[in-house]
């Protein structure tokens, strides 16, 4: 329990004091975010926030693992460096991103396929180094590896991990749009992963994943990076975390997800990321197919055009991801019960 505590408390302080800074460095050199012309109206005064802020989300959640892997001389486990290794690969990309777009003032960073050959080569590098150095189970699962239990096999499963790390690093990526939306939900949706973590660890007979206790420390380092970045992202953000932080916190939901066994349970506790991506998918469809849009894409614009508040969207639809990660963890635990776990 120590160990998580410290991982939250490190990782929330230097993400809080690290935005702070990273907000006066990037303002005292005129480093700020394009604002794309599609979107609504009172956006366009956002024009020229800092962005790249995914930097301090990526430093806090790093050194959150590493302070609280070092309490007593702890162990690091290949999970846990795979996950984190991961999350800093993702945000390494996003920041490449978010820099073409400064350097080019104009929002379109790196090519769609350069970006996606980018987090290719993260989620492939993920993918071996736990097939390499883990017991990973290559099976798909909703709440732990023999609940669905298809066996995939090694070169299906690595196929699996990229697509997984693919579908929630752009999910995020599209959720965020609105002040300190992406960070609240994703914080929520960590700290759901904090609980699952340390439920395995603490029935590592029924789950079989001798890990639980660093994939908890590695979501509560994230949850922490999220929350105190956040501080500063809220509405009215004085930062944005860009692509450096939108792909870091997506694909340390995939790869926690992954190792957990629980990639299924995923869009349940993530549902909100999923509702975003399925709406621009919906509006890109019925444009191409019948040459009109149903509803402004990401979702969240399209209340904000119906008169919403930005502030009331960000707050209503974090009870939205706390409301279905409540259902998720409820869903845990009756599989954990159902499969005999009290017995």
């Amino acid at each position: 329990m120590i160990q998580l505590l410290l991982a939250t408390g490190v990782s929330t302080m230097v993400a809080l004091f690290g935005t702070r800074l990273l907000i006066g460095w990037l303002t005292k050199r005129g480093i700020g975010q394009p604002i794309h012309e599609d979107v609504p109206e009172g956006h366009t005064i956002k024009a020229g926030t800092p962005t790249m802020g995914g930097i301090a989300i990526v430093a806090g959640a790093l050194s959150g693992y590493v302070v609280s892997d070092l309490y007593k001389g702890g162990v690091f486990t290949w999970t846990g460096l795979a996950c984190v290794g991961a999350i800093a690969g993702a945000g390494f990309v996003g920041f490449l991103d978010d820099w073409i777009k400064i350097r080019n003032e104009r929002n379109l960073g790196l090519k769609k396929g350069a970006k996606s050959i980018g987090l290719l080569a993260v989620a492939v590098a993920f993918a071996l180094a736990m097939l390499w150095r883990t017991n990973v189970h290559t099976t798909i699962s909703f709440t732990r590896f023999d609940d669905v239990g298809w066996e995939l096999g090694k070169v299906a499963w690595v196929i699996w991990a990229v697509l997984v790390i693919a579908a929630a690093a752009n999910a995020v990526n599209l959720t965020d749009g609105l002040d300190g939306l992406a960070a609240g939900s994703g914080a929520i949706v960590f700290a759901a992963y904090v609980f699952i973590g340390y439920w395995i660890f603490r029935h590592l007979g029924d789950y079989d994943i001798n890990v639980g206790l660093d994939l908890a420390v590695v979501a509560a380092a994230m949850m922490g990076a999220c929350a105190g970045f956040l501080w500063w992202n809220a509405f009215p953000a004085r930062i944005f975390m860009g692509d450096t932080g939108s792909l870091a916190i997506g694909t340390g939901l995939a790869v926690l997800a992954l190792s957990s066994s629980t990639v299924l349970l995923l869009p349940i506790l993530g549902a909100l990321f999923v509702i975003e991506t399925l709406s621009v998918i919906i509006l890109v469809v019925s444009f191409r197919t019948m040459g009109r849009r149903p509803f402004r894409a990401p979702i969240h614009h399209d209340f904000e055009e119906r008169g919403w508040p930005e502030t009331t969207v960000i707050v209503r639809f974090w009870m939205i991801t706390a409301a279905c990660t409540a259902v998720g963890l409820g869903l845990f635990y009756r599989e954990f019960v159902r499969a005999g776990g009290l017995d």
